[in-house]
């Protein structure tokens, strides 16, 4: 008689427990449907609305046409890659892959809190939003450098926290708000495009795709620029880490086995299981793993992919038909484009300007930006809280009765906003505290640490999962091209940064 392998440990020449206690066995439970599984892979397109496609590739395109815009594609496509491997780890294991992370070495622990923290911290985007409601507010007078600025930004950051803190169930509140934001803005993008898009504008686009060309470097658009576009051609960072996080909170796969970040003040806590489960080997544990992986593949590409893709498409195809004609020659009609976050306020002039559309439409995109960027903020603020307490507890504090993943969760969450806040105060005491700014050290950092874990991933899903859930050979390959292709333009980033504090040309 077969003994049942259920809660036994799984043996290490299956999944090496490395330097973490040894995972158990459990059954795959049953795949849901794909419309269920819908919500994870939003959350990661609010974030990805927020700064590369809705602030950084509309100027990149401005400053430089479409010759980049190839960069863009390749960059979100590889995130799309991205994410499927750090899923595969999380539907198999129930852990997030930074967990697997610290099965090859605790250094990694360490590492990714840093790097997880420290890019993250600055608070660009309620910066921003503080600025495209006080656009709302004051028009052309309002000063983005001010007092008022400063105390509009502090005041949303707050709020996204209250928001975070409100919700029982803190997955479900991000899930909510994230769909209708997303929703929003991706139905306002479209309408905008219809009314401003020309075909001269979508034929530059296509010739620019094929280019395979690189910006001319200059103050306004440098190396670090570009390199931050690349990574927030979809989430970037460490965020897209998150995704495991979000699938193991809605119950993907193996996920289902453990608990849930619930709130302090309104819900109830769940326990959560100090590391994750594998399924044996079954004809019925095979058949769920292969459904599993396909509608987490499907529902991926279509709330994630599609959605950064086309928001990229339009959101560059709106800048460049509002800052160029049909020629392919600067607007006449257009003022000088501003620098950083300068030129989103020219965009919404422009459109309010614009023939048979009217001052409407200028109110309505800088209301689409306040959305934009208040959801990534929301995002930003609980991926860091999210993977920063689960850093902590499967690390140090595994065997703490007294300290739950929520409790850290939280812990993390306000800790980062009130050092935000302390950032944006900086400003009034004489400091230069621009959202663009705060845009470029936040995106460029986080290109060198998609560098880190796409080597780490390819090492971890080829070599420590079972033959039968491992990444294949053909994905492999995507991995190695991600880890040179970050690592290509985060060295080209920093050389250029050193070479500008050393002088040389």
């Amino acid at each position: 008689m077969t003994e049942d392998p259920q809660d036994q440990l799984v043996p290490a020449d299956v999944i090496p427990p490395g330097t973490l206690p040894p995972l158990r066995y459990r059954d795959l439970p049953e795949p849901v449907s794909v419309r269920k599984m819908v919500g994870p892979s939003i959350i990661l397109a609010g974030l990805a609305l927020g700064s590369g496609e809705f602030v950084l590739w509309p100027y990149i395109t401005v400053q430089s046409q479409f010759i980049f815009f190839w960069a863009c594609v390749l960059g979100v496509t590889i995130q799309y890659f991205l994410n499927m491997e750090i899923a595969r780890w999380t539907l198999a294991t129930g852990e997030t892959a930074v967990t697997g992370f610290c099965r090859i070495s605790r250094i990694w622990a360490c590492v990714f809190l840093l790097l997880n923290i420290i890019p993250w911290i600055p608070p660009a985007w309620a910066k921003g939003a503080g600025q495209m409601l006080g656009w709302l507010l004051w028009g052309e007078s309002f000063d983005p450098t001010g007092n008022v600025s400063t105390w509009i930004s502090i005041g949303g950051l707050f709020a996204c926290g209250i928001l975070l803190t409100a919700g029982p169930v803190v997955y479900e509140t991000v899930e909510r708000l994230q769909l209708l934001l997303v929703s929003f803005v991706v139905i306002m993008v479209i309408a905008i495009a219809l009314m401003v898009v020309r075909t001269d504008a979508v034929i530059a686009q296509a010739e620019g795709m094929m280019s395979f060309g690189v910006p001319e470097i200059t103050d306004d658009l440098d190396a670090v620029v570009l390199l931050g576009a690349i990574a927030f051609a979809g989430v970037g960072g460490t965020m897209n880490l998150g995704q495991s996080n979000y699938i193991k909170d809605k119950g993907y796969g193996m996920g289902q086995y453990i608990g849930r970040i619930t709130s302090p003040v309104t819900g109830h806590e769940e326990a959560a299981a100090g590391v994750g489960y594998h399924f044996p080997p079954s004809e019925g544990n095979s058949r769920r793993w292969r459904l599993w992986w396909s509608r987490a593949s499907t529902e991926h590409f279509i709330s994630f992919y599609l959605t950064c893709l086309i928001s990229l498409v339009l959101l560059t195809l709106i800048s460049y038909s509002l800052f160029y004609d049909a020629n392919g020659q600067t607007n006449e009609s257009m003022p000088e484009v501003g620098k950083g976050m300068g030129f989103v306020w020219q965009e919404a002039v422009a459109l309010g300007k614009m023939e048979g559309i009217g001052p409407f439409i200028r109110v309505a995109f800088l209301l689409m930006g306040c959305a934009i960027l208040l959801t990534t903020e929301i995002g930003v603020l609980d991926g860091v809280s999210r993977i920063s307490g689960d850093i902590a507890k499967i690390n140090w504090l595994r065997d703490s009765d007294r300290w739950s993943e929520s409790k850290l969760y939280y812990l993390f969450l306000w800790g980062i906003i009130f050092v935000g806040a302390g950032i944006l105060l900086m400003q009034m005491f004489g400091q230069d505290v621009t959202a663009f700014k705060l845009f470029k050290f936040t995106a460029a950092m986080n290109g060198g640490v998609m560098f880190i874990y796409s080597g780490l991933l390819l090492y971890m899903n080829s070599r420590m999962l079972p033959a039968e859930v491992r990444t294949p050979m053909w994905r492999r390959g995507i991995l190695v091209a991600s880890t040179l292709f970050f690592g290509f333009f985060s060295l080209w980033a920093v050389s250029s940064v050193v070479s500008e504090m050393l002088g040389v040309k």
